[in-house]
């Protein structure tokens, strides 16, 4: 079997940072934050450097059908052995499960300008992947969470953080306003029989487990900010899951960052270093 050449590989990137939201589809809701757009800056300066050729969307860009357009070009464009690194700074949310996949019965979502991402749109994203395709996943978010028990963090903590979550009252209302969209969604996402099979490979670390909150901060949010200097511009050595483990050393324990796989093992992917092409 042929190898494949490594100088052909290609990288491609998406960044996508949102510091506020459309408040006519959150019903009122704005969810500013302050440093979700510098994320996104940062990561995509950071994939350049590795030879990426990256992109950016940014609070009002950062639409749903803008951010799936771009998902959709890189999977057109990427053969087995080419990277795709998407980052994604911004609110995590939660919908109503309606296809019955999800142990917890709710959909976790990205907070984009126009309305919520579900990950079952993501993964019917993902399916369109040709096999071999490594794909690297940062999401520095929450991905659910009650108002209550962020007041519970807040004192832990100390005086008022930021949290990238969108709060459980928000999102009731906002799924009570357009629950036809988000059902229809689900729907459309998936199919008869279960889910599309997932032929890349697939890597998430995320900012937090399901159960915490990642916050947001002045420059950087927690994750990216010690992601950062994890990375410390390239010295890293070691492979996705070492990056993870060294990035959670470095946070308190009120955020641990998560890692899990999607799609079939790819040992050299997994142990390489992170963000090589």
């Amino acid at each position: 079997m042929p190898k494949v050449d490594v100088m052909a590989r290609q990288g491609r990137s998406l960044h996508v940072g949102l510091n506020r939201v459309d408040p006519a589809h959150y019903e009122g809701w704005n969810g500013a934050l302050r440093a979700c757009e510098h994320d996104a800056r940062d990561l995509e300066a950071m994939a350049g450097e590795q030879g990426y050729v990256a992109r950016r969307l940014l609070t009002r860009e950062a639409t749903a059908a803008a951010v799936a357009e771009a998902i959709g070009e890189a999977a057109e464009s990427l053969r087995k052995g080419d990277t795709f690194l998407l980052t994604y700074s911004g609110h995590g949310g939660q919908v109503p499960d309606r296809d019955g996949d999800e142990p917890d019965h709710a959909d976790e979502t990205w907070v984009l300008y126009d309305r919520q991402m579900i990950d079952d749109e993501l993964y019917a994203l993902w399916a369109r992947f040709r096999a071999g395709v490594r794909i690297a996943v940062l999401s520095d978010s929450c991905h659910s969470g009650t108002v209550t028990r962020a007041r519970a963090v807040y004192r832990l903590l100390g005086a008022g953080p930021r949290f990238r979550l969108l709060p459980a009252a928000v999102g009731r209302r906002v799924y009570a306003a357009h629950r036809a969209l988000y059902d229809r969604l689900a729907a459309r996402s998936g199919r008869p029989g279960g889910r599309a099979k997932v032929k890349a490979t697939v890597l998430l670390i995320s900012g937090c487990q399901d159960n915490q909150y990642s916050l947001d901060g002045d420059r950087n949010g927690l994750f990216t900010g010690t992601l950062k200097q994890v990375w410390d511009g390239g010295r890293f050595e070691g492979g996705w899951r070492a990056f993870r483990r060294a990035i959670a050393e470095r946070m308190p324990p009120t955020q641990s960052p998560n890692y899990y796989r999607i799609g079939p093992a790819n040992p050299d992917f997994e142990d390489g270093k992170p963000f090589t092409i």
